[in-house]
């Protein structure tokens, strides 16, 4: 439903428009389409809550317009919902394989909750990653409907069901249709055997993952000789794929606790969703064109390295990969998503940094080659964990109590310049959300506001 849509707040994949206004329409229609798809809710505010302000005929005349201001023209469906406080529309806008412009020629993409235009260098690249096409859509000679697992379909569907809180009631070829797992004639994409294939390494080896453990800090065995203490091929569809993984890492990372007054607390080798998420990462964003390499888990004493066949995607660098999202996959991204393996499409780089900073650790080191991308992740602790009421900040109010905590107090100017590509109205949400917390104290009023630790 559109209302529980405007509950999810804007981000990598949802947009709010309090009003149908053209060129906001069209900004976010062409980053939409530049990055990885998403919804435009019109009709509410910042906060999710609806204006009960917009009207269907002046809604289809902005978006007309809007359209025309994008070269060449985003495609769109819309959806409206009537609710007691007024009516929602839901636009849609699906990842498009054309690179798309304004009319003034800049070249926008979704970063975050913001549409952000491109540099040159940045556009190119974007170009050439839309003009090798998406592979994951192609079909694989050999492989027909019959590939595909009527039970691995049944959990996806009754995932998908549940994750949107509404009943499966779309047939099952409509469904694969949908989602690009069956072409128009009914034959499997790349993306529908690797997400609903018993074992899709038939067709593709290289979909596999390799996991390897080493007792040192080399690529050795036991006393120095060339060798492993474990090894691991995991094959299987990707949902698959990661559970299996997953446990293995499990069963491989050391695990401790410790008591601090009456509680005990669990404390892994790794922050596990830091470890999750670079698992999931590698095994939607990998190039599955790329033959004769699988994904490679290597454990240390001192490390996990997780290596993902193929380099880092589109206008991605490691200058703005934690600002920044573009999927080499999207149809692969949106089944797993669907499947709960990813909690939040765009956001898992920030957190995983957060988690290897909570918990002690130095941030993740990531590597970017032509054919390959790392991600190193350190189990030393330099410093103990941060207190459990921080972790469920994010990272901009992470910044504001440490300010806090040098100068004695912050005030909204304050919060500008340590945030300086963060709009007035999210640093005020912020500070909304720390008070109401219990975290800070708001002292004054309007430009004579400070805040400081309760």
């Amino acid at each position: 439903m559109l209302s529980d849509m405007s509950k999810r707040g804007p981000g990598p994949v949802v947009e709010y428009l309090p009003e149908p206004d053209v060129d906001a329409l069209a900004a976010t229609l062409v980053a939409f389409a530049n990055s990885d798809g998403g919804t435009i809710v019109v009709g509410v505010d910042a906060r999710g809550r609806p204006t009960g302000t917009t009207d269907p005929d002046e809604l289809e005349g902005a978006l007309l317009t809007a359209v025309g201001q994008c070269r060449p023209p985003v495609q769109t469906d819309w959806h409206q919902e009537d609710t007691s406080a007024g009516m929602l529309v839901m636009i849609r806008v699906t990842r498009s394989p054309e690179l798309h412009s304004l009319q003034d020629g800049r070249v926008l993409i979704r970063a975050g909750s913001e549409n952000r235009p491109l540099s040159g260098e940045q556009i190119r690249q974007l170009a050439a990653t839309k003009s090798s096409g998406d592979f994951e859509a192609e079909t694989l000679s050999g492989a027909t409907r019959d590939n595909l697992d009527p039970a691995i379909i049944t959990e996806y569907m009754e995932k998908r069901a549940e994750r949107s809180r509404l009943p499966a009631k779309i047939e099952v070829d409509e469904l694969l249709a949908e989602i690009g797992a069956v072409d128009e004639r009914g034959r499997p994409t790349v993306a529908g055997l690797l997400l609903f294939c018993e074992n899709p390494q038939v067709y593709m080896p290289q979909s596999g993952l390799t996991f390897v453990r080493f007792v040192g800090t080399e690529l050795r065995g036991e006393d120095g000789l060339a060798g492993y203490g474990r090894r691991e091929e995991i094959t299987g569809p990707l949902a698959r794929l990661v559970e299996r993984t997953w446990n293995v890492l499990l069963e491989e990372m050391h695990m401790g606790a410790v008591v601090k007054g009456l509680e005990r607390e669990e404390r892994s080798e790794y922050p596990l969703f830091a470890v999750r998420e670079a698992l999931v990462n590698a095994v939607c964003h990998r190039d599955y064109r790329l033959r004769g390499r699988r994904i490679e888990i290597r454990k240390f004493s001192d490390r996990l390295e997780i290596i993902s066949p193929g380099g880092l995607p589109g206008f991605i660098t490691l200058d703005n990969i934690v600002d920044e999202h573009f999927s080499r996959n999207p149809l692969i991204v949106a089944g797993l998503y669907q499947w709960g393996y990813i909690e939040e499409l765009g956001l898992g780089v920030d957190r995983m940094i957060e988690e290897m900073a909570q918990a002690g650790h130095p941030p993740p080191l990531f590597k970017d080659t032509t054919y390959s991308f790392t991600v190193s992740l350190s189990n030393v602790r330099e410093r103990p964990p941060t207190p459990r009421w921080e972790r469920t900040m994010n990272e901009r109010q992470a910044k504001a109590l440490a300010f806090i905590r040098e100068n004695g107090r912050i005030t909204n100017r304050d919060y500008r310049q340590i945030c300086p590509n963060v709009s007035p109205e999210t640093l005020r949400l912020d500070f909304v959300d720390l008070v109401d917390r219990g975290l800070l104290l708001k002292i004054g009023a309007k430009k004579g506001t400070y805040y400081i630790l309760k």
